[in-house]
């Protein structure tokens, strides 16, 4: 039975579980097929391929599944807006869980020739479109059931929630490359990915006991705002904010996944260990955990914007250290790259990212807005960052400055991006901000 019980602030426990349990559940499923990418699918189900070809191709089936987030996110964000919250996150978990599921499943290339990559690109694009809406969903019902004051906060164990997957990712990959290498490509590779049957189980579980946000209930459905296609009333009536986020999504989501998923890769490349690759970023994942939150919080005492804009400037300064740091091959100086570009970069646009998102669009078409310009900006960066990473260090015959370069390139998009967007860590989210009413319109000193 899922508690009542209220943690500070007033925030129900059962909401907090439901969203940043579940968003940890789906993630670990998601983030799970980019590790598998970087260590083990290219020799499964590419391995006619040179291993720099299998790689290529096993990264590019990592960027399918975010082709089809945009389309998630305006399949599923419609039905968020007109249906309600918790239905839709009970649906994306499901979708998520099953294509993870099958994928442990799937016979390799050596069984069944070429159908194996196109059944692995099939259940990615399930996985995909899952994702596309699933995030989004966590956050707006925690933000919708946050104190006004401490939205960023409570908004932020959403991101925190993606973290901790990411952390649960690494450490079931971690546990089976301690398997002798023919167990692994044999059939260790498939325990994490089954493994998460249980975990969805749980998701699912605890989101069938949640009810509808009292924002969505009392600002939508009781006023009969239920739009027919809001994802196209969002584009259309909010286009400054719409750009906003998917420019804000640039340096996060395309940062995001170059530095754990690609540098992964990259770093067992230069010839460490896999064990002592997984347990540097096991270590800036545990660390993230905890500045995630701290991000969150500050941005509830000095506003969205600075601390989104810190962290997309701090992705420009850590460009070329990030490398020169891993080029040591010392496990204490890859644990500090990846603590820098996870706990510094990513978590202080990330942690903030949760309330703002969802702060710039009004309650009857902020799941569709929300979702579709997030998983757009994700299919402009996330998706291609580890394919174009390692396509670029080919073509610089193995160097890396050229990555630094798109890293500052992605930085600097996100700051102005962000700089050009408003500022909401003080409105309300109960009512349409961008054409408030006269007498509605907040005093300003």
């Amino acid at each position: 039975m899922i508690t009542t019980t209220k943690a500070a602030g007033g925030m129900p426990v059962r909401v907090i579980i439901a969203a940043s349990v579940g968003s940890a559940l789906e993630w670990y499923d998601f983030f799970l097929y980019g590790t598998a990418a970087a260590l083990v699918f290219g020799e499964l189900f590419f391995p006619k391929s040179d291993p720099l070809v299998g790689t290529l191709l096993s990264f590019l089936t990592f960027g399918v599944g975010f082709v089809v987030r945009p389309l998630g996110g305006i399949i599923f964000g419609i039905m968020g807006d007109r249906y309600g919250r918790k239905p839709v996150l009970v649906t994306t978990l499901l979708m998520i869980g099953v294509g993870t599921t099958a994928i442990g499943l799937l016979p390799t290339h050596a069984q069944i020739g070429y159908w194996a990559p196109i059944l692995l690109v099939a259940l990615r694009v399930v996985q995909g479109l899952g994702a596309g809406a699933e995030y989004g969903g966590a956050v707006i019902y925690l933000v919708e059931n946050a104190p006004p004051k401490h939205r960023g906060f409570w908004g932020g164990f959403a991101p925190l929630g993606v973290s901790v997957g990411n952390l649960m990712a690494a450490g079931a990959f971690a546990l089976v490359t301690m398997l002798p290498r023919e167990d692994l490509m044999s059939w260790g590779w498939r325990v994490p990915f089954l493994a998460s049957i249980l975990l969805i189980a749980v998701g699912i579980y605890v989101r069938l006991r949640v009810t509808e946000t009292p924002v969505y209930t009392e600002a939508v459905l009781a006023k009969n705002k239920v739009e027919s296609n809001p994802a196209m009333s969002a584009l259309q009536k909010h286009p400054r904010n719409f750009m906003v986020v998917l420019g804000a999504r640039l340096a996060e989501n395309g940062l995001g996944y170059l530095f754990p998923v690609w540098g992964l890769s990259y770093v067992i490349s230069l010839g460490v260990s896999r064990a002592d690759a997984l347990s540097a970023l096991m270590v800036a994942f545990i660390v993230e955990l905890f500045a995630i939150l701290g991000f969150a919080a500050l941005s509830d005492r000095i506003g969205r914007r600075p601390v989104y804009m810190f962290g997309a400037l701090a992705g420009v300064a850590l460009a070329f250290p990030f490398f020169w740091l891993v080029s040591t091959k010392e496990w204490i100086l890859i644990a500090l790259a990846f603590i820098l570009a996870r706990a510094v970069v990513t978590a202080a646009m990330f942690g903030p990212q949760a309330a703002y998102f969802a702060e710039l669009f009004p309650p009857q078409r902020r799941f569709a807005g929300f979702a579709f310009a997030r998983e757009l900006g994700s299919l402009l960066a996330g998706g291609p960052a580890p394919f174009l990473a390692t396509a670029l260090v080919a073509w610089a015959s193995g160097a890396w400055w050229p990555v630094s370069i798109y890293v500052i390139v992605l930085s600097l998009l996100t700051t102005w991006a962000i700089w050009a967007g408003p500022e909401t860590y003080e409105e309300s989210i109960t009512t349409d901000n961008s054409q408030p009413a006269p007498s509605a319109q907040p005093a300003r000193a």
